[in-house]
C-alpha cells in the first residue's frame, strides 16, 4: 500500500507528462524572463497571463484568465492533456534528456548504472528483436504451477518483479505509532484503472468492458495464442478481476484512514483466507519476521479466498500469465507497445500517438532509479537562492495560517490549541533529499531493458519489506527530485516540495510577491491545509491517527466540509459523469484553504497596503491570476471521464473558479456582483 500522502496531483495517475514542447506563451516564455529580465515590472508583466477581455471574470473566472493560453495550445496528438504542469514537465525532460545522453557518451563509474539503463530503453531495435522473450522465465513459472498449493512462492516472485497480481505487500506506517513502520497487505491485482470500471453502469462502461476484453485477447495472441484460445481466456481474466473489483473499496472509503486501519496478529490472514499459506508467502517474499500487520480491507481477503477456490489451476495461471504481458508490454516489441497505447491511452484518455520514445525512456529511468538520475537534474535546475526563498515563504504562510487559525469562529479555544501545535511541528523539505539513496546492488545492461526494469523493482520491493518493524525514516521522500508535484504525508505530518515544482510558472524569481504567492504560496498553503483537510486532521501532530478534535468541533468541521462535498458534487466532467464531491474533498479543502491562505500571506508580507493598481493589474488581482495560470489547460473528454472516476483531484476548471467562488476576498478585488456565478456570497464552502 502507498503511504497515505497527499499530493497537488495524483501520484498514482500522474497529469504532468509532457510529450511535445508547443507554444506556450506563459511558461515557455517565462522559464527564461527571471534571468532576461531588467527590473521587477518587466519579470511580473512576463509572469502575466494574457487575459481573455471578451469574458466577465465575474462570470467564468477560469475562462477570462486561461482563454487565451487555451486557444494558443491545443494538445499535443501523444497527450490526452495539455497545462501549465506538462509544460514544466517538458522543460525539466529536456534537462534530464541532456544529462542521459551525455552519461551515456561519456560514461564512468558514477554514472554507469543510470546509463545503461537509458541506453537499453533507448535500443529500439534491440528490443523489437526480442519480441516477447524478456518476459518467457516469468511465464515459463507461471506455466509450471501444477497446484494451487504452489500459488504463495509463486505470486512472491511475481510481486518482487513488479507484476500486480491478486494483492499488494510492502510497509507503511504504523497508523497509531508513527515512529515505526509495519507490514501492510491491501487489494490489488485488475488491469483497468480501478474498481469503477467493472462496475459502473451505462454503455460506455459497457463498451470500455468489451474494449479490455479485446485487448486482453489481442495480447494472449500476441504472445502465440490462437483467436479463439485467447478470446477464452481474457473473459477468464475478465472474471477474476471483476470479482476481485467488487471486493475492492471504492476511491472515497480508501480516502478514509479509518477504514483502512486494521490492525491485525497476522494468523488473522488464515482465518480470512485459509485457502493461501501466508506463512509460505512471506518466507518466499523475503519479509523480515513480524507478529502483526495492518490488512486494510479485511472483506477484500475473504473475496479472496472463494475467487481462488473457485478457479481452476489454468483459469489462474492464465490470470497470471496476463498480468506478466499487462507489466510489460510497453518494455517489449513494438507490437505490445502498440497493442497496450491503443487501448490504456487511446481508447481511455484519447490520446492519438504514442509520445516520442526518449520521453518514454526518461520516465523509466526517473521510475527505476529517480535519486541517481535526480542529481543530474538538481546540478543544472535548482540552487540554494531557491530553496532559501521557498523557505522564507513557507514561514510566512505558516504564520498566516497561524492567524486564520486563531480567527475562525467555529472552533473552540481547545482544539485551536492542538491545531496550532500541529501546525508548528510540520515540518519542511525542499528540493532534494539530504541523503541519496543508495543504488549500488542495481545491476544494469546495455542490451537488458526488461531485466534492468525488473531488478530495479526487486531492489525497491525488497528495500520496502526490509523496513518493516524498523524505526520509520522521515528523511525518506516519496517523489523524485524533477517531479512536478508536491506533497504532505500526514504520517510525518511534513510538506514536501519536489525541485521540479519549483521553477515557472510556479515560481518566478524575479516576479513580484503577488504572482509567486498566487502560484508557489497557494501550492505551499495547500499541502499545510492536506494537515487539517477530512484525512489529514485525524492524525496528531506526530504523525499518529489519534483524534485531537472536541466532539463539538468535529461536527462543526465535518458540517463545513459537506457543503464543499455538495458543491464540486454539482461540476460537471463530462456527458453524465460529475466529480466526486466526496473522493476529491481532500484536495477541495486543500485547493480552498491554501488559497485563500496564501492570499493572507501575501497581504501580511505588503504589510496592509491598500491594493494599488501595478500596471493593470492591482495586487490581489495578480494574485488570484497567478493562481489561475498554474491550472490553465486543455484535456480530453476521455481524459476527463478518467480523471473523474479515478482521481482525487478536481479538473482544472473547478480547481479555478471552484476555489475563487467561494473566496469574497476575489468577489472585491473584481467588483463582482452578488449575483455573479464567482460570488457564492451566504452559500460560499469555507473551512480554512
Amino acid at each position: 500500500m502507498n503511504k497515505p500522502i497527499a499530493g497537488i496531483l495524483n501520484r498514482a495517475a500522474p497529469i504532468a507528462l509532457a510529450t511535445a514542447l508547443v507554444a506556450l506563451p506563459l511558461a515557455a516564455k517565462a522559464a527564461d524572463a527571471p534571468q532576461k529580465a531588467s527590473s521587477k515590472a518587466s519579470a511580473t508583466e512576463a509572469a502575466l497571463p494574457q487575459v481573455d477581455d471578451t469574458v466577465d471574470p465575474c462570470q467564468n473566472f477560469y475562462q477570462y484568465a486561461c482563454g487565451p493560453w487555451i486557444k494558443a495550445n491545443p494538445i499535443p496528438s501523444d497527450q490526452s492533456r495539455w497545462g501549465s504542469f506538462n509544460a514544466l514537465h517538458e522543460r525539466n525532460q529536456q534537462i534530464l534528456k541532456a544529462a542521459l545522453e551525455d552519461i551515456v557518451a561519456h560514461p564512468n563509474a558514477d554514472n554507469e548504472r543510470v546509463g545503461n539503463f537509458y541506453a537499453a530503453c533507448m535500443d529500439e531495435a534491440g528490443v523489437d528483436a526480442k519480441g516477447a522473450a524478456p518476459i518467457q522465465p516469468l511465464l515459463d513459472q507461471v506455466k509450471a504451477l501444477a497446484g494451487k498449493e504452489q500459488l504463495p512462492a509463486l505470486v512472491a516472485a511475481l510481486h518482487a518483479a513488479g507484476v500486480d497480481v491478486l494483492f499488494s505487500f510492502g510497509a507503511q506506517t504504523d497508523f497509531e505509532d508513527a515512529r515505526q513502520d509495519i507490514a501492510v497487505i491491501d487489494q490489488g491485482g485488475l488491469g483497468l484503472p480501478n474498481r469503477d470500471y467493472y462496475v459502473r453502469e451505462g454503455a460506455k462502461f459497457d463498451g470500455i468492458r468489451q474494449a479490455y476484453v479485446e485487448h486482453v485477447s489481442r495480447t494472449f495472441q500476441l504472445l502465440g495464442d490462437a483467436p479463439a484460445v485467447a478470446d477464452a481466456k481474457a473473459k477468464t481474466v475478465m472474471r477474476i478481476e471483476t470479482d476481485l473489483a467488487k471486493a475492492s473499496l471504492s476511491l472515497a472509503d480508501r480516502n478514509d484512514p479509518q477504514k483502512v486501519n486494521n490492525k491485525k496478529p497476522v494468523g488473522d490472514l488464515s482465518t480470512l483466507a485459509p485457502g493461501f499459506a501466508w506463512a509460505d508467502y512471506f518466507k518466499a517474499a523475503g519479509a523480515p519476521a513480524f507478529q502483526t500487520l495492518n490488512v486494510t480491507e479485511p472483506d477484500f481477503f475473504k473475496a479472496l479466498q472463494t475467487i481462488l477456490a473457485g478457479a481452476s489451476v489454468d483459469d489462474v495461471k492464465t490470470y497470471l500469465s496476463w498480468h506478466i504481458a499487462h507489466a510489460f508490454s510497453s518494455r517489449l516489441s513494438k507490437p505490445f507497445v502498440d497493442e497496450r497505447f491503443s487501448f490504456y491511452s487511446k481508447k481511455l484518455r484519447g490520446v492519438e500517438q504514442n509520445m516520442p520514445r526518449w520521453k518514454r525512456c526518461v520516465m523509466e529511468t526517473d521510475d527505476a532509479l529517480g535519486e541517481d538520475l535526480g542529481k543530474y537534474y538538481v546540478k543544472t535546475a535548482f540552487g540554494a537562492a531557491q530553496k532559501a526563498k521557498m523557505l522564507t515563504m513557507v514561514k510566512n504562510l505558516k504564520a498566516a495560517y497561524s492567524v486564520d487559525i486563531d480567527q475562525l469562529d467555529w472552533m473552540s479555544a481547545e482544539t485551536k490549541k492542538r491545531a496550532h501545535e500541529k501546525l508548528d511541528a510540520i515540518a519542511d523539505k525542499i528540493g532534494y533529499p539530504d541523503k541519496w539513496r543508495d543504488y549500488s546492488s542495481v545491476v544494469t545492461k546495455k542490451d537488458d531493458f526488461v531485466g534492468n526494469v525488473e531488478r530495479a523493482a526487486t531492489f525497491e520491493t525488497k528495500r520496502q519489506l526490509n523496513k518493516i518493524g524498523k524505526p520509520h525514516d522521515r528523511s525518506e521522500w516519496q517523489m523524485s527530485p524533477p517531479t512536478v508535484n508536491a506533497y504532505y504525508d500526514p504520517t510525518e505530518n511534513d510538506i514536501n516540495f519536489p525541485a521540479g515544482i519549483l521553477q515557472p510558472p510556479f515560481y518566478f524569481a524575479d516576479a513580484d510577491d503577488a504572482i509567486n504567492y498566487g502560484a508557489i504560496g497557494a501550492v505551499i498553503g495547500h499541502e499545510m491545509t492536506h494537515g487539517f483537510d477530512d484525512q489529514g486532521r485525524q492524525y496528531d501532530k506526530n504523525g499518529n491517527l489519534k483524534d485531537w478534535w472536541t466532539p463539538e468541533d468535529a461536527k462543526k468541521f465535518e458540517a463545513r466540509a459537506q457543503c464543499v462535498v455538495d458543491e464540486y458534487d454539482g461540476f460537471v466532467a463530462i456527458d453524465d459523469v460529475h466529480l466526486n464531491g466526496k473522493a476529491t474533498l481532500g484536495e477541495n479543502l486543500a485547493d480552498n484553504g491554501g488559497h485563500a491562505i496564501a492570499l493572507k500571506a501575501l497581504m501580511a508580507t505588503l504589510k496592509g497596503k491598500a491594493a494599488k493598481k501595478d500596471g493593470r493589474f492591482t495586487a490581489e488581482q495578480k494574485f488570484f491570476l497567478g493562481y489561475a495560470q498554474v491550472w490553465c489547460s486543455n484535456q480530453r473528454d476521455d481524459a476527463k471521464r478518467d480523471q473523474a472516476i479515478t482521481d482525487v483531484h478536481s479538473l482544472s476548471e473547478y480547481r479555478v473558479n471552484g476555489v475563487v467562488s467561494n473566496n469574497p476576498e476575489f468577489a472585491k478585488a473584481f467588483n463582482c456582483k452578488a449575483d455573479a456565478p464567482m460570488n457564492r456570497g451566504a452559500k460560499a464552502c469555507k473551512v480554512w
